[in-house]
């Protein structure tokens, strides 16, 4: 008969769809196509009715041997693909990737930088938790409860303990006052915290690395000294400074310090026309921050600055946005 002729080749076809099934979808399509409704083994079996008994009986026993065949492949194939689920296929005929070559983050190399330009002047690296007392937050550095900076709109309240985020690493230096005496000569480096919203130039984790001096005369020149010095070794000789009158609650005097725009005082967009970029602040250490940590103020002076690292690092690399350090995007490991 003409009917069983085509059940071998039709088997064939079965097992080689059966087999490439790679995910419940594609198993339920072959199984619909040669045991559903419309298939050609159901097509068969309507079309015994109309045989002769002897080629019923022969048909018969075909289609029924082909269609048991096909219904234990397709269980064997529902349990592997079932076992399978959630899992994602490999080909491991695919050649392997290439090695990309390791780079350090732009942020990484500045700080290292920094780093290394004080330890050649003669400064120590110290390092304090991220979560801080609101003490040596603010009251050590003679921030008063009514300052801006200790508004919730301003800084991470962790818990009732007034425990907070540092919002700068000065408490580092309040640490380091209260377990060495003096002379002191450090910078501290590390993460910092605001509750600001996040655009070009804002970022609510960033990073900044500040200097601290405490010694018998020190003045406000061994300040413009060590930052004219620091900026030299980083940017270039041809830096200059200038240093602007301010007020910060930790220092007294304390002032604005900017340097000179790499357009050499033309005027650019980057320093908005004015040939001056503002990069920290600084001053003299206040006598109340003294007395908050075991120091005589009638016997020691001492100076202290902040920069922000992603400022610097954004100044080096031409970097228009802060948050293109934080977006993961590879290009910052490839092109700087």
């Amino acid at each position: 008969m003409k009917e069983t002729e085509k059940i071998g080749p039709l088997l064939q076809a079965f097992h080689k769809e059966c087999d490439a099934a790679a995910s419940p979808g594609e198993w339920n399509d072959v199984r619909v196509k040669y045991l559903g409704r419309k298939s050609v083994i159901m097509e068969m079996m309507k079309l015994l009715k109309t045989l002769s008994p002897e080629d019923k009986k022969t048909l018969g026993k075909e289609v029924n041997k082909a269609k048991a065949e096909m219904e234990r492949a397709l269980e064997e194939k529902k349990r592997a693909v079932e076992s399978c689920k959630g899992q994602i296929a490999v080909d491991w005929t695919l050649p392997a990737r290439g090695v990309l070559p390791a780079k350090v983050h732009p942020l990484t190399t500045v700080r290292r930088q920094m780093e290394d330009i004080f330890i050649r002047m003669g400064f120590d690296i110290r390092q304090g938790p991220d979560m801080e007392t609101e003490w040596h937050c603010f009251d050590a550095l003679n921030i008063p409860e009514t300052h801006p900076a200790r508004d919730e709109q301003d800084t991470f309240y962790l818990n009732r303990e007034k425990m907070v985020l540092r919002t700068h690493t000065s408490p580092v230096q309040i640490r380091t006052m209260l377990e060495e005496k003096p002379p002191i000569y450090m910078i501290a480096p590390g993460r910092v915290y605001r509750n600001d919203v996040p655009d070009a130039s804002h970022s609510p984790v960033f990073h900044q690395v500040e200097a601290l001096a405490v010694d018998e005369n020190i003045t406000f020149g061994d300040l413009k000294g060590v930052i004219y010095a620091f900026l030299s070794e980083l940017f270039g000789s041809g830096v200059k400074t200038r240093f602007d009158n301010s007020f910060f609650p930790f220092t007294e005097p304390s002032a604005e310090v900017y340097m000179s725009c790499f357009c050499g005082g033309k005027g650019c967009s980057v320093c908005k026309g004015s040939g001056w970029l503002e990069i920290g602040g600084a001053g003299m250490v206040d006598p109340e921050v003294f007395r908050a940590v075991g120091i005589d103020p009638e016997k020691y002076t001492g100076f202290a600055f902040g920069f922000g690292l992603e400022r610097m690092a954004m100044l080096m690399y031409g970097v228009p946005d802060i948050r293109y350090f934080y977006e993961n995007d590879l290009r910052m490991l490839t092109t700087m």
